[in-house]
């Protein structure tokens, strides 16, 4: 008797109509709740034979969400540890176009890149948004060429309460944007204090000249009072240095409360553990986005 084939790695979705909304126009993606597999029915997005990432056979996996159309608005769910078949239960609403709907599966690594696992891509204008579907799908290898990537950046972060000593240490970044005619830049980092939505404090590291892949270990310590860092956002930026011209923005990202996925998480355990140094690769994103999610009247330009 010929052996089973090995199962296929998919992830299962519900997309449901919204409330006084056309289907055209508003819809939720929610990502089957219960563990039965695909037949079952549930509020929310579930995987099943996911690849194992991990020395120890699982993966740590998490989902972005996006819609072709609008490509910098994507959403993450939370991690969940240790599991080759999680049950996210998360729902996302987005504001439809004829687009395409993609739901990207990574692997989280506190200390490295994260790694894809797959994607399911699902064309509106071939779905019927007047119903509530349920559906399963088979995890494809993930598209690297819709978006530029920016570069990645590592840093710790330690919060002391009882000092009130914020330390940022930014060590090294990679695969930073080509900045010059010879496909290489003059990075800097700055370190800007956000505090209740305005500009606050600001630290600058040294430029590192010809590469792509610095090397900073460059430490900044700030004070901010236990009353106050529930209202501070911290802001890296990477920035390409020029001595005739303006200096010209490569990404940013920011940290906080207010933030989402990974920033947010690596932001929340420094505060569930104090004085202990967390440090985190994360992934540069366009300046203005971050601008806009911060809702700053300005952007946050070094002088020439």
């Amino acid at each position: 008797m010929p052996s089973a084939a090995p199962p296929q790695p998919a992830l299962c979705v519900l997309l449901c109509p919204l409330p006084h909304h056309p289907p055209s126009r508003r819809f939720a993606l929610r990502c089957p709740s219960s563990p039965q597999g695909p037949q079952s029915g549930g509020t929310g997005c579930r995987s099943a034979d996911l690849k194992a990432m991990d020395n120890g056979g699982t993966s740590d996996p998490y989902v972005i969400v996006y819609l072709t159309s609008d490509m910098r608005k994507k959403y993450e769910t939370k991690v969940y540890r240790k599991t080759l078949s999680p049950v996210f239960n998360e729902s996302f609403t987005f504001q439809v176009s004829e687009s395409t709907l993609v739901m990207q599966i990574h692997d989280f690594n506190r200390f490295a890149k994260h790694d894809t696992i797959g994607e399911v891509r699902l064309p509106l204008a071939s779905v019927d948004l007047q119903h509530v579907i349920e559906q399963w799908s088979d995890l494809a290898v993930a598209s690297k060429v819709e978006q530029e990537r920016l570069g990645d950046i590592c840093f710790s972060l330690r919060y002391v309460p009882s000092t009130g000593k914020l330390t940022v240490l930014i060590l090294e970044a990679k695969k930073l944007k080509r900045m010059d005619s010879h496909g290489l830049a003059d990075p800097f980092v700055k370190v800007h204090l956000i505090l209740n939505r305005k500009k606050w404090k600001k630290k600058t590291t040294s430029v590192k000249k010809n590469t792509l892949s610095p090397y900073f270990n460059e430490v900044f310590v700030f004070e901010v009072p236990f009353n106050q860092i529930q209202n501070v956002d911290v802001v890296i930026s990477v920035w390409d240095y020029d001595r005739v011209t303006k200096n010209e923005p490569i990404g940013k990202l920011f940290l906080g409360c207010r933030a989402t996925g990974n920033q947010l998480r690596h932001w929340s355990d420094m505060l569930a553990n104090p004085r202990r140094p967390l440090a985190q690769w994360h992934s540069l994103q366009p300046a203005d986005v971050v601008d806009k999610a911060l809702g700053l009247k300005s952007h946050l330009k070094p002088r020439s």
